[in-house]
């Protein structure tokens, strides 16, 4: 149990760190937006890139597992989504949020960090495979499932070039291809450059967490979901259960492959979830509220994955 605690402890700390600054000292909201832009265009694309470009290319066609993790995602997004509009007869913006809530994990400022801590390097390739595919399904399904609701408010052709924009040009997935070409190639840095990148990618997980807690202190706790046990239980439990039996059925992968998928499945829900209902005037409160209650819970739900991972507990494959 030592070992777990040194795992989580400092992860979670930092979260809580950035919560309990950011109570005791607050700023407005836009001043997080520099420390937002280091990590999100800087730090967090430098650590993808520095690990992919030295990983062999045969690595990173996976495409097995990448059909398994991102099929347990959205098997836990179309149950929210149904379960909204069957039994709370919600509208679809409303179940879209709720089922990001229940399924779109922190997996940019939690997974790289927590992954690679818990795994080593052998984490990088898998977290940045299932980062780049989730996003560009997220990116693609929220504005269409607005689209379809009516709610936002732009000709299909304009939205399907936004949808497009706005996977080629995120930069984490510009990062992630530089860095599968880099790898093609076998190219390696000039010593200064690659210096460079290894300061960057050491601060990203630090200023991420950090970053992170300090957003949940800005968005404090007004309008609990009564869904929130619903969001909880297929987020924390759920989502990480499905992904395992997903890759133990589709493929025979690494053990660091399987645990860093079942890993960032059981993160919980991810700021964008916010932002997100936040650009559409959805849900917005109660999308707040679903990602710090899920974040205070995952301590315990995270805890308990890692103490039976590390202990021998999770058979690297259900189907061996």
């Amino acid at each position: 149990m030592t070992g777990v605690a040194g795992l989580v402890l400092p992860f979670f700390g930092l979260i809580f760190i950035g919560y309990a600054v950011a109570r005791l000292k607050p700023h407005p909201t836009d001043a997080l937006g520099w420390m937002n832009t280091f990590v999100i265009y800087v730090a967090l694309p430098a650590l993808f890139f520095q690990l992919l470009a030295k990983t062999p290319i045969e690595r990173l066609t996976e495409w097995g597992y990448i059909f398994g993790a991102v099929a347990s995602t959205y098997i836990v997004f179309a149950i929210m989504f149904a379960g909204s509009l069957l039994i709370s007869r919600s509208s679809i913006a409303e179940s879209t949020i709720k089922g990001l809530a229940a399924s779109y994990g922190n997996i940019g400022y939690m997974g790289p960090g927590l992954a690679l801590l818990a795994f080593g390097e052998d984490a990088a390739v898998p977290v940045a495979l299932i980062f780049c595919f989730e996003n560009m399904v997220h990116f693609a399904v929220a504005p269409m499932m607005m689209a379809i609701s009516g709610g936002s408010g732009q000709k299909p052709g304009r939205l399907a070039l936004e949808v497009v924009r706005k996977i080629v040009l995120h930069p984490f997935i510009v990062a992630t291809a530089a860095g599968v070409a880099a790898a093609a190639i076998n190219f390696a840095p000039p010593l200064p450059v690659e210096r460079l990148l290894a300061y960057l990618a050491s601060a990203a997980a630090p200023c991420a967490l950090f970053a992170m807690g300090v957003s949940l202190a800005l968005r404090p706790l007004k309008r609990v979901p009564h869904e929130v046990g619903a969001i909880v239980f297929l987020k924390l439990i759920l989502h990480p259960a499905i992904c395992y039996v997903m890759l133990s059925w589709v493929g025979n992968f690494s053990e660091s492959w399987v645990f860093s998928a079942v890993l960032l499945a059981s993160l919980p829900t991810a700021t964008n979830v916010f932002v997100i209902s936040q650009q559409y005037g959805v849900w917005m409160e109660r999308a707040s509220a679903s990602v710090l209650i899920t974040t205070l819970v995952s301590v315990g739900t995270v805890t308990a994955l890692l103490y039976a991972i590390t202990n021998g507990l999770l058979p690297p494959d259900l189907f061996p």
